[in-house]
């Protein structure tokens, strides 16, 4: 099992997600094996928990209930959620992180309920105009990479992007286990006269701030992102949720395409069979459960965004992802990155 430090509690919507209550649970069973030390709140309909429990009989041990009688559902707009956070299994888990009954809180809920009540509840950090969605993408390189933000943000000026890079450096240096993570703007060219005033005066400030924990490494293209040059991409919400949903689209076209290819004859499916362990391998590199837990950054507490459609595999690395910041303690590590580069700007660049 790996250490997860000091006995981390996760807050669970036991109720969210599009699998149900049974994988869930199932999830959280499989992180309390893969992570030692692990407890959990497991907020959502008491009876149903209890009952689910039962298949899981050493989890009881390490959890507690809070009971929701309402959940989230799946098209609720984000304003008529917020009304009903107190009664939510999203709402009351995000509520347990922001009274500090527990140290994250993870949803496979509706994502823009998510993000509208973490932001009420927790609200953003000093510092922080807008908090960002970061995610872990494949990558060819030794390690996969942060990007964000990939939807929280659809408009961003130039402290924004300032402060989507600190805070994706700091989350890299976590998850990755990086000292001086390799961060890039993401813009359509990478000479420095490409790309929006936004995009090249957040470049030009990023360049002078040595003293930060990263290697800025300017600007990178959207046919680059998964070369493994960088390790941390920012750019604005927009830009990040179509680069983020092409390249989901993409890996399905080429896996959909290798099926096809490979059924097509009987020649074919003998290719296929010789050819098994390296198709193994790239679906298991292109499945989305083995990169799940997207996180909310620059919000007083941690919030963690699974897939809708995740299994237990991908819940399970979901509140590892929530258990690794715990410990290393994501928000201050933003809090000190942020106070560092105020520290070495002037008042009026930061008013740019």
């Amino acid at each position: 099992m790996k250490p997860v430090g000091t006995s981390p509690r996760i807050a669970v919507d036991a109720m969210g997600g599009d699998e149900g209550l049974a994988v869930m649970l199932a999830g959280v069973a499989r992180a309390r094996h893969q992570y030692e030390g692990m407890r959990f709140l497991l907020v959502g309909d008491e009876a149903q928990i209890k009952a689910g429990l039962e298949k899981h009989p050493n989890l009881s041990a390490a959890s507690e209930i809070v009971h929701a009688p309402e959940t989230v559902a799946g098209t609720e707009k984000p304003s008529q959620a917020i009304r009903r956070a107190k009664v939510t299994s999203m709402g009351l888990a995000i509520h347990a992180v922001k009274v500090g009954d527990a140290g994250a809180a993870v949803s496979s809920g509706n994502t823009g309920a998510l993000m509208a009540m973490a932001k009420v509840a927790l609200r953003t950090m000093p510092g922080i105009d807008r908090p960002a969605l970061a995610a872990l993408l494949p990558s060819l390189g030794e390690n996969d990479f942060v990007m964000l933000d990939l939807g929280a943000n659809t408009e961003c000026d130039t402290q924004n992007l300032i402060q989507f890079a600190v805070m994706g450096a700091a989350y890299a240096r976590t998850a990755l286990e990086l000292n001086r993570p390799r961060v890039a703007l993401l813009n359509i060219g990478t000479e420095d006269l490409k790309g929006t005033d936004e995009i090249r005066d957040a470049a030009t400030m990023l360049r002078e701030a040595t003293y930060l924990p990263m290697d800025f490494r300017g600007f990178i293209e959207g046919d680059r992102l998964s070369r493994g040059e960088v390790d941390v991409i920012v750019c604005d919400g927009f830009s990040g949720n179509i680069a983020l949903k092409t390249a989901e689209g993409t890996a399905r076209f080429v896996g959909d395409l290798l099926k096809r290819a490979f059924t097509s004859s009987l020649r074919s499916k003998i290719g296929f069979l010789i050819s098994r362990p390296a198709t193994e391998l790239l679906k298991h590199h292109l499945d989305p459960n083995n990169h799940n837990g997207a996180v909310f950054l620059g919000l007083n507490g941690l919030v963690v965004k699974s897939h809708g459609s995740a299994n237990e595999i991908g819940v399970a690395n979901a509140i590892g992802v929530a258990a690794k910041m715990v410990r290393d303690d994501l928000t201050r590590r933003i809090t000190d990155d942020l106070a560092n580069f105020k520290a070495h700007v002037a008042p009026e660049a930061l008013k740019a």
